[in-house]
């Protein structure tokens, strides 16, 4: 299974640890746990300390006074976020999640000019789906972070994705960006923005990968659609990233593979100091272990 052998491979990756920020929630505690028992990282949960500890008891779980895990009170949720930054600005822990918390409190501490884990990048959301009956991992992006980016943030989000896809053996990855139709139509700026991403592709700008655009989500995935519609392309029907123009159509993507496709997800947040595990307040442990092992494996060593 894809999404398994990112745990394997988190494994082989060294002892790395994991700040949580508002870590008194039953799935992220569960998730933690199961890292722990197949040895993928230490943790440092900052939050209610009390909540913490009982819901570590309610698992009977034997790590609670283990080396490998340290509980720190937190006075508020703002609080937390702001001690789990600090943890990963200041190298004690390599990876961020997100616990219990609104994605806006969290944001506002890893975007914080002082302590922050700011690059000067874009961030991005990239979500890793292991989809019934496809044998490779078909990357969506952005589907929760950028609204509804330029042409210079869909170039930077497109890099941002081809880092995290190297990082889990994906050498070149084919990037589809994703428009309603194949041609380009001035009336339509998804396809226009998708032929100069080919363009600056072409010409450098986006190295390691191959970008052509724009495409149909049938025939960036479908190799027999390509060929029903007469399209040529390296990445059509073999695309590894979709490009999506907005969060409308990413987010609405990426649900409707998880409920509809019964798709597996793992997914980080790219382009700051260290990779952030920003999985929703609804998501499954295996959803939020997915997505920790996969922002194990992007590590900038």
């Amino acid at each position: 299974m894809l999404l398994d052998s990112l745990i394997e491979k988190a494994t082989q990756e060294g002892i790395n640890t994991v700040a949580v920020a508002a870590a008194e929630d039953t799935e992220v505690i569960e998730a933690v746990l199961d890292a722990l028992d197949r040895n993928l990282a230490h943790f440092i949960l900052f939050g209610d300390k009390e909540k913490i500890i009982s819901l570590i008891e309610m698992k009977k779980h034997k790590l609670i006074n283990s080396n490998t895990i340290k509980i720190v009170e937190a006075g508020s949720i703002a609080a937390a976020a702001e001690l789990a930054v600090k943890a990963v600005s200041n190298k004690e822990a390599n990876v961020l999640m997100k616990g219990n918390i609104p994605t806006n409190i969290l944001l506002k501490a890893v975007l914080n000019k002082e302590y922050g884990l700011r690059t000067g990048n874009v961030l991005s959301h990239a979500a890793f789906f292991e989809i019934p009956g496809y044998n490779h991992f078909t990357i969506v992006t952005d589907a929760a972070m950028n609204i509804a980016p330029d042409l210079e943030q869909k170039a930077q989000i497109i890099k941002n994705a081809v880092s995290l896809a190297k990082s889990v053996g994906i050498d070149t990855p084919k990037v589809a960006p994703i428009a309603a139709v194949e041609v380009v139509n001035p009336a339509m700026q998804a396809t226009v923005d998708a032929a100069a991403l080919t363009m600056m592709n072409k010409r450098g700008q986006i190295p390691g990968c191959i970008v052509d655009g724009p495409l149909g989500l049938d025939n960036a995935v479908s190799a027999l659609a390509a060929e029903h519609k007469g399209i040529s392309s390296e990445v059509a029907g073999k695309a590894d990233i979709l490009l999506v123009p907005t969060i409308e159509v990413g987010n609405v993507l990426y649900k409707s593979l998880i409920y509809f496709a019964k798709a597996k997800v793992g997914a980080v947040i790219a382009g700051a100091k260290a990779p952030i595990v920003l999985t929703s307040r609804a998501d499954s442990a295996e959803s939020k272990l997915y997505s920790l092992a996969l922002a194990l494996c992007c590590i900038k060593k």
